[in-house]
């Protein structure tokens, strides 16, 4: 089984009081939104500051909600806490920002059936013009280095030591990168969503 990690415990520190998360495309939050595209394609684990964040009243209840209570310390805690939940059964695991509207469910599809007959331990989505970005693949055998993780760069370090065993997958346009930080991000991604 390969799950997917969305990554849903971050403060939105740029979206001055704003939650990002919480921000709507047409009348759907786009965590629900990212949720419902990830169930589609296979059981999905959610990181959240805590249980009882408005975040959670959002989501269907089908995803496995996983308390990041200490996430200030950075995306690394988030990933460290979110694969150490994960079921013994997982061979690997699909990881994915929740801020990310344009990655869709046969993106995540696309990467769990290459994931599913690969020999390499990462698959690493890429724009058009293969810029590595998000969602990204691990195998199982890296779960351990998730524990040593420090600081806001995610998963880089591990990536970095493992490229070359790394492939990459080219998904259309920018998607691959398009993240919504800023209100600023929202209503200029809004506008290219008008008719």
């Amino acid at each position: 089984m390969i799950p997917i990690l969305l990554l849903a415990a971050g403060q939105s520190s740029r979206m001055r009081g704003r939650d990002k998360l919480l921000e709507r495309l047409n009348t759907t939050p786009v965590l629900r939104l990212m949720a419902e595209r990830a169930l589609t394609v296979s059981p999905t684990f959610v990181t959240v500051p805590d249980l009882d964040h408005e975040r959670c009243a959002v989501l269907p209840d089908q995803v496995n909600l996983i308390a990041v209570p200490d996430a200030s310390k950075g995306m690394s805690r988030s990933l460290c806490v979110g694969v150490n939940a994960l079921p013994d059964t997982a061979t690997g695991v699909i990881i994915l920002p929740a801020d990310m509207p344009d990655i869709t469910a046969g993106d995540l599809t696309h990467i769990k059936s290459n994931a599913e007959k690969t020999t390499a331990l990462i698959l690493r989505a890429t724009t058009q013009d293969a810029k590595p970005g998000h969602p990204i693949y691990f195998d199982r055998s890296l779960f351990p280095l998730f524990e040593n993780l420090k600081g806001d760069r995610g998963a880089f370090s591990i990536c970095a030591d493992n490229v070359n065993q790394t492939e990459f997958i080219a998904l259309n346009g920018q998607r691959a990168r398009l993240d919504l930080d800023t209100p600023e991000d929202w209503e200029m991604y809004r506008k290219t969503l008008a008719p």
